[in-house]
């Protein structure tokens, strides 16, 4: 499951500020009205970057992770002004996590972070990839900042939950999680999420609650399906289970999930 969220968060950043920053930095510059030789070297610079932004995130659209690299490692090595290098930086680890290099991708976000200290979308993505590094204390001292600089956003909200449930500090994840669902109460994952540190917490009651509040906001989920499908049959609630199961068989696409849920199902 942290796999497919950190995914999620990666590719939902990348959607939110692709459009924006295609406009700011892909546009024509027009020609100054100097003829002096700095002005027009700086407009030979300043061309090149925009061009180089213009291939680096038609490649990131593409997820051609290995063409969008050195563009955005060629800008970076021009030295450009803010906001041009703190956002090269995070575009450079945008790719780096799409090839999974997830401790050169943690260094590119700290670099954008170290240029802009509210950028917020490095701090959710330099989260994401800690935790796929296992580097949890890096991870919890940027998501407790993330926090801390926009403390009523789902994102921080949701990065902090996902870390403490990670790392075992279940109380921040069921407060983190609730407080995101005070905001969206129809988010599934984050139902599904809040279950489990419920589960984890033996509060069987909650976490069942928390299920099957994801399965009705998602009734294809087929993971939160699964996990109520365990409660009911702790609870000794063998037909809701045996159903649970049966459309957890119908809806899961992961193999793994597939086989768990019909190896639970043949043992009713």
């Amino acid at each position: 499951m942290p796999k497919v969220l950190t995914a999620t968060i990666i590719l939902v950043l990348v959607a939110g500020v692709q459009t924006a920053r295609a406009q700011q930095y892909g546009g024509h510059t027009p020609l100054p009205q100097t003829t002096s030789a700095p002005a027009m070297r700086n407009l030979a610079a300043q061309r090149e970057i925009h061009e180089r932004f213009r291939l680096g995130l038609d490649a990131v659209a593409r997820q051609d992770w290995r063409a969008a690299i050195p563009e955005f490692q060629r800008i970076m090595a021009a030295q450009p002004a803010e906001p041009q290098h703190s956002t090269a930086a995070y575009d450079l680890g945008i790719a780096y996590a799409g090839l999974h290099r997830y401790d050169d991708a943690a260094g590119a976000f700290r670099d954008a972070i170290s240029r802009d200290n509210e950028f917020l979308a490095a701090y959710a993505n330099l989260v994401a990839v800690d935790i796929e590094r296992r580097d949890l204390r890096e991870a919890r001292s940027f998501a407790d900042r993330f926090v801390r600089l926009a403390p009523q956003s789902a994102r921080a909200l949701y990065s902090r939950g996902l870390l403490a449930l990670q790392s075992g500090d279940l109380n921040v994840a069921v407060d983190d999680f609730g407080k995101l669902l005070e905001q969206n109460p129809s988010y599934a994952v984050a139902h599904y999420d809040l279950g489990l540190a419920h589960a984890r917490l033996n509060q069987w009651t909650n976490a069942e609650r928390e299920f099957s509040a994801a399965v009705t906001f998602a009734p294809s989920y087929a993971r939160a399906r699964f996990a109520l499908a365990t409660v009911l049959l702790r609870e000794g609630r063998r037909d809701e289970a045996r159903a649970a199961l049966d459309a957890t068989l119908r809806d899961a696409a992961d193999p793994v999930l597939r086989n768990l849920a019909a190896a639970l199902r043949n043992s009713i």
